[in-house]
């Protein structure tokens, strides 16, 4: 027995030792941290863009003079109703204009703000237009129009009315700014789930091929690049089967739901239709930028130990970079980054869509993009060639790396 937990004492203290003394270990030890960093990042993103939203979310009343005044009033009244962290947008009253109709129209439109409600006309009977998902707003309002011609009319019974509304309920034509937030972020989050759930199956697949001589048999008849590049393909093209079987099956379930749920909220600036192909096409761009890291990573490892270790810092940097492409405010410079880096920019110029209509920033993108994937492509294929074929002497340098990194 002394002899078996000796022996026992010896293997184990070899494999705590092969796993914990490598810099890969720290990375895996101190990824509870990058996720509660990234965890921040995102939150923060969130909650820009909530802020964002509710900023840019206001009620109009077009009135000027005494009843102005008397809406500004009753408006800080009502507002103490309501909790703190659920007030009503933000009141903007604007003085008329020769046609209430015509500028009431152009303000429900109005493509910087998003304005779900609007209140026109006499006090008493007070004309309000609002969106389907704004009839609350609408009736907030109407308290406002009831509450300030209530004031004007001393001796009223509580029980009489004091203004009569007429309610329109109107959709915006144009998309709103919202609307494009929701679409940009919707589509970016969909990009880096899909990416995430699907392109680290090239991992295991070329490490088992490598582990039975089936690469080097390939890389003997075709060049290594063709090899990657071939694999990456065909790995899409089973990733396609996998979004077209969960495509159908969510596009019968939104069949059968009722009106107004589904795509109806979208509402990118370049339309439904292009958004939509430019969507598949990031898709496939950060598709094959991460799996073409995955191959490099998966033709580097020796072991399944090696690729979960290899693969955490891949898909710590992946989130990141959904993490800055969410968090980075619409038109700065670091959402300009998020654009323009390689890694991501698949995941933030869906915001660019649905904010921009412009088409031609998106060609360039996709193009800077497909060249990145050929360097990736040609720099984990080089990798595997020095450090697994033992051949291209250019890049002894990545072999030392590879030592030093396992």
């Amino acid at each position: 027995m002394t002899n078996l937990f000796a022996q026992a004492a010896v293997v184990a203290r070899r494999d705590f030792t092969a796993t914990v003394l490598t810099p890969t270990f720290l990375i895996f030890l101190l990824a509870p941290l990058f996720m509660i960093i990234l965890g921040v990042v995102s939150g923060t993103g969130a909650v820009s863009m909530a802020a964002g939203r509710m900023e840019s979310t206001r009620i109009v009343a077009i009135a000027d003079g005494d009843a102005a005044k008397r809406l500004a009033a009753a408006d800080v009244a009502l507002r103490g109703v309501y909790r703190t962290d659920q007030p009503p947008p933000r009141l903007e009253i604007l003085p008329p204009k020769s046609d209430l109709a015509v500028q009431a129209n152009a303000e429900f439109l109005n493509k910087v703000n998003d304005t779900p409600a609007i209140l026109f006309g006499p006090l008493d009977r007070p004309q309000i237009i609002h969106t389907q998902t704004g009839e609350r707003l609408g009736r907030f309002l109407a308290t406002l129009a009831e509450t300030a011609t209530r004031g004007e009319k001393a001796g009223l019974s509580a029980k009489a009315t004091a203004s009569t509304p007429a309610f329109v309920v109107k959709e915006r034509s144009a998309p709103s700014k919202a609307g494009r937030q929701a679409s940009g972020f919707g589509a970016a989050f969909g990009i880096f789930f899909l990416t995430l759930l699907l392109a680290g199956q090239s991992v295991g697949m070329l490490a088992e091929e490598k582990t039975n001589k089936v690469i080097e048999i390939l890389a003997a008849a075709v060049p290594l690049e063709a090899v990657f590049l071939g694999k990456l393909v065909g790995m899409f093209g089973a990733a396609l089967v996998f979004v077209a079987f969960w495509g159908s099956v969510l596009g019968g379930l939104l069949a059968m739901a009722p009106p107004g749920v589904g795509l109806a909220g979208f509402q990118p600036a370049v339309g439904l239709p292009v958004f939509a192909v430019l969507c598949a096409a990031y898709f496939t761009m950060a598709y094959m930028l991460l799996g073409a890291v995955f191959l490099g990573v998966g033709g580097l490892a020796g072991s399944m130990r090696e690729i979960q270790m290899m693969s955490l810092p891949i898909t710590i940097f992946q989130v990141a970079m959904f993490g800055l492409s969410a968090s980075a405010p619409a038109g700065s410079g670091l959402a300009r980054f998020a654009e323009i880096f390689p890694f991501s920019s698949p995941f933030a110029m869906p915001g660019h869509a649905a904010s921009d209509p412009a088409i031609w920033p998106h060609l360039l993108a996709l193009a800077w993009q497909a060249l990145w994937v050929a360097i990736t492509i040609t720099v984990a294929a080089r990798m595997f060639r020095v450090g697994v074929l033992k051949s291209g002497g250019g890049w002894r340098a990545i072999l030392g790396l590879r030592r030093a990194l396992i």
